[in-house]
């Protein structure tokens, strides 16, 4: 029996009590896109050698007030590396906050102010302060502001529009926000005291930089140093979607998703160099773990097949995922935001469809 008349004729009580397992953490077998409980015969796998990987986790998995608002998903994930924890969070507009336990096995809402709730948070990006206490970070594309809660969700910040007040070394940036040019942040992350946020959404697409300071309490105030810009040109972009700080902390990488390529910079911004993505890639953002990395795509280069999933070792694709052709996950047309986990020597990708959005967890198949 092929996998599609399987689902159709499964009996109901059956998806409901294999869902049960999904919810608790208890269990972690194969869960299909239709929810029912499966396994390497039905044919849910998608990947490249030793990194080929299976669906775990579906929509179905995350809090009921979530899956309501999953078709609204358009945003990413972060992910708390620090030793004892491994935690992922992001946020689904209308719900609020999810934080996914370390062993991915729980997905829960946590305390969500009102704002960020009924906004799109594009993005989510956990770090450590000076003071060595860890904070998350989300920007809100279509309101202009960039928020830092607790792990437990308390607003701590919110960093508004630098507006036509702020000086910046760069004189572009300065007309566009002097002309009343819209703040449109897209993704941050934080390096040695410096909060990096990208505004590809925008025309003015060059990648802004605010200092934190942890005197009294989270204090978060833009500097006058930008990088970056719309053009062709090296260090330039066509859409400054997402920033990454790199694994060794040296360098910071900003996905540039219609040139599909990803470009470093230093610390400082002085561009360096470009990763280019297989033809037709249009990377949303890069994450990384250990020693592999992986790219969620918007596009593949045949747009029939879905978007990929590329997982990369010292810069060169190893494996290539494709969660709507291969999975049979209808809605990863675009995929929208990809991080990668290593949770006891197995590799775990959590990965975001968007318009309409979607959610999945996938598993490597050892």
């Amino acid at each position: 029996m092929s996998r599609l008349s399987f689902a159709a004729v499964a009996p109901v009580w059956l998806a409901s009590c294999l869902l049960c397992f999904a919810h608790d953490g208890e269990d972690h077998s194969q869960v299909t896109p239709e929810g029912v409980a499966g396994g390497m015969d039905d044919g849910w796998t998608s990947g490249d050698g030793s990194l080929r990987f299976e669906v775990l986790y579906t929509r179905e998995h995350l809090p009921e007030q979530a899956q309501a608002v999953s078709e609204s998903l358009h945003g990413g994930f972060g992910v708390d590396r620090r030793e004892g924890h491994g935690e992922t969070y992001f946020a689904a507009p209308g719900a609020g906050i999810i934080r996914l336990s370390a062993d991915l096995g729980k997905a829960e809402l946590i305390a969500t102010d009102s704002e960020m709730r009924d906004a799109n948070m594009h993005n989510a990006t956990v770090w450590v302060g000076a003071d060595g206490e860890a904070y998350v970070t989300y920007p809100g594309n279509a309101i202009g502001k960039v928020f830092t809660t607790t792990t437990d969700g308390a607003l701590l910040h919110t960093l508004s529009s630098p507006g036509s007040g702020q000086a910046f070394d760069d004189e572009t940036v300065s007309a566009y926000f002097a002309e009343d040019g819209g703040f449109v942040p897209t993704d941050t992350d934080y390096r040695d005291g410096t909060l990096y946020v990208t505004t590809g959404y925008s025309a003015l697409d060059y990648v802004l930089t605010a200092s934190v300071d942890h005197g009294e309490g989270v204090g978060i105030a833009w500097t006058p140093h930008a990088f970056g810009g719309r053009g062709d040109g090296a260090g330039q972009f066509g859409t400054g979607h997402g920033v990454t700080i790199s694994a060794d902390g040296s360098e910071v990488h900003i996905s540039d998703r219609p040139n599909g390529e990803i470009d470093r910079f230093t610390p400082e911004g002085g561009y360096g160099s470009t990763l280019t993505l297989p033809e037709g890639a249009w990377p949303c953002d890069v994450d990384y773990e250990g020693e592999y990395a992986v790219v969620g795509c918007l596009f593949g280069l045949d747009r029939e097949k879905g978007a990929p999933i590329y997982v990369l070792k010292n810069g060169k694709v190893v494996s290539t995922i494709w969660p709507k052709d291969e999975m049979g996950l209808e809605k990863f047309q675009h995929i929208h935001n990809a991080v990668i986990r290593d949770v006891g020597g197995v590799l775990y990708i959590i990965a975001q469809a968007w318009n309409p959005g979607d959610f999945v967890v996938l598993r490597q198949v050892m």
